[in-house]
């Protein structure tokens, strides 16, 4: 995995850079079957615009990836080719069940083909395999972290993103996620054991504005450089501040440092909040 810079033959390529792909097995997806129709997001209801700068973009197969696998439970399956997944910032490797099934999966770090993977309450301590949260060892990175049981992974799905076991004790497991956030979850609930992959996708340069258009962003312009009638901090003469206590949206809420988590049932499974974390 890595990142291979662009030579500037024209001004767009100047100062891009792309994902080498060194990883992938296959330049089309592998089974036609397990693609769904793409869904497209324009930002629209009924013609009228509900979230701004969205629309455009390419129109891209859906690729249905497994975050659950508890109903294979003792299964095993066996990685058959690496893939490209338009909708993630993580490859996702196809896996083929001995029953003969064929699914997607996160692609985790190291991953290859032909790498033999289970899920299972309780199952060799592998990257890749998935089991309770109980039977890991504390101290062992996970990935694809489900926070109620047989709800499927939730958090930490991102390209290169781990959360660590840091307790067992009680009848509730500690997690370290990767925003520093520390989390109660029962020990009943599966991670996959591991670190996802493409960890170096964050550091690819875009380099022009049409790779955003293609990703379905459209352009977005400053409040101050609107008129009054258009954004509280538009107005003024030339380059003028916004002239107010607090910046503002374009309906006159609080535009930053306010705090949106509004989920009071699950504030007593936070140990340790992130926003906490970051001042240390």
């Amino acid at each position: 995995m890595g990142l291979r810079q662009l030579k500037p033959m024209t001004n767009g390529q100047r100062n891009m850079s792309v994902l080498d792909g060194v990883e992938l097995t296959a330049k089309k997806p592998s089974v036609k079957s397990l693609l769904q129709p793409g869904r497209k997001v324009t930002g629209r209801n009924n013609g009228t615009i509900s979230i701004r700068h969205r629309g455009g973009g390419t129109r891209s197969k859906y690729r249905p990836v497994d975050f659950k696998r508890t109903d294979k439970l003792g299964i095993p399956a066996t990685v058959a080719a690496i893939e490209y997944d338009p909708n993630r910032n993580v490859y996702v490797a196809l896996i083929n069940y001995v029953d003969g099934e064929k699914r997607y999966v996160l692609m985790w770090k190291g991953c290859s083909v032909g790498d033999e993977i289970v899920c299972d309450l309780k199952s060799k301590i592998k990257d890749g395999n998935r089991i309770q949260l109980q039977n890991v060892p504390v101290g062992f990175q996970i990935y694809n972290l489900e926070v109620q049981e047989n709800g499927g992974g939730k958090f930490v799905r991102s390209a290169g993103q781990s959360a660590k076991l840091i307790s067992l004790e009680g009848d509730m497991a500690q997690i370290e996620l990767p925003s520093g956030e520390v989390r109660l979850v029962r020990k009943t609930c599966f991670a996959t054991i591991g670190v996802l992959g493409n960890e170096e996708r964050s550091l690819m340069k875009i380099g022009k504005a049409g790779r955003v258009r293609h990703s379905g962003r459209r352009p977005q312009v400053r409040g101050k450089v609107m008129n009054p009638c258009d954004h509280p901090h538009g107005g003024g003469e030339a380059a003028s501040p916004i002239g107010m206590a607090y910046p503002k949206t374009p309906w006159g809420a609080h535009a930053l440092g306010v705090k949106t988590r509004t989920n009071k049932d699950t504030e007593k499974y936070i140990l340790k909040s992130r926003h906490r974390a970051k001042k240390k």
